[in-house]
């Protein structure tokens, strides 16, 4: 279980508090939605999650290790794998089969088990006809693809995925989810920044973010049935609770 307790992170010289006493439990085999306006503190949380950056206040817990001691970073970083919504900001390798190798390599993996783990990737994010290419020369929906292939292979314990689809088409985010609810189900943990409520309606729970603050930590269904509310938080509704809520104000006025 991820835990963060009275988390608090302040950028230096800003005039408020990116995250301000945040309380968050994220369990394993579950996929939580993390939303909220531009400027919400959406980015800040996750980068604390895996100690990219240190609470000012407060602490995160990875299966109890602390993200503030240094000696424990590595497992922590083993168990939270994380794929940032720009690609280009994580893949590092020449080719394509090197990039999806490059964290098996780091994890000690043996040569025969990485080349059976490197082809799986590359044939679940239809990858295996760019083997040899260059990374910079895929498409930024490929880039993508290659930047979560070469997470996923490394089968963390839990998943953060920064607005994943945002470059995909559709067939590229059904297998994506395909790919998330499969993992889920077999243990993993998924924290889903997104700013489409279709794809939060996947997700077990709703998280939402409001000026650095928990404002709202709640199934979807329940989340997106308070319309107002929502709304208030500048969250996107789905048509279909838009539709259910206008014909309940059109029956409360007859």
């Amino acid at each position: 279980m991820i835990e963060l307790h009275d988390l608090t992170y302040h950028y230096y010289a800003a005039a408020s508090n990116a995250l301000q006493g945040i309380h968050l439990h994220v369990h394993r085999a579950e996929i939580l939605a993390l939303m909220g306006a531009n400027g919400s503190g959406k980015t800040t949380l996750i980068r604390c999650l895996n100690g990219l950056i240190q609470p000012s206040s407060g602490s995160v817990l990875v299966d109890d290790l602390d993200t503030q001691d240094p000696r424990m970073l590595y497992e922590i970083r083993r168990k939270v794998g994380m794929v940032f919504q720009n690609p280009d900001n994580q893949i590092v390798a020449t080719t394509v089969e090197r990039e999806i190798a490059f964290g098996l390599e780091n994890l000690g993996v043996p040569v025969d088990q990485m080349h059976k783990k490197v082809n799986a990737a590359l044939e679940l994010f239809s990858l295996e006809q760019y083997r040899y290419a260059s990374p910079h020369l895929l498409s930024g929906g490929e880039r993508q693809r290659l930047a979560l292939a070469a997470v996923c292979v490394m089968e963390p314990d839990y998943l953060i995925l920064d607005e994943p689809t945002s470059l995909l088409d559709p067939k590229g985010r059904q297998d994506i989810f395909q790919y998330i609810i499969q993992h889920r189900d077999s243990g993993m943990g998924v924290i889903l920044v997104t700013q489409s409520p279709e794809e939060a309606l996947i997700c077990d729970r709703l998280v939402i973010l409001q000026h650095g603050r928990l404002v709202l930590d709640d199934t979807p269904h329940t989340a997106f049935s308070q319309y107002d509310k929502i709304q208030r938080f500048g969250i996107q509704i789905p048509a279909t609770y838009v539709l259910d809520a206008f014909i309940q104000d059109a029956q409360r006025e007859y």
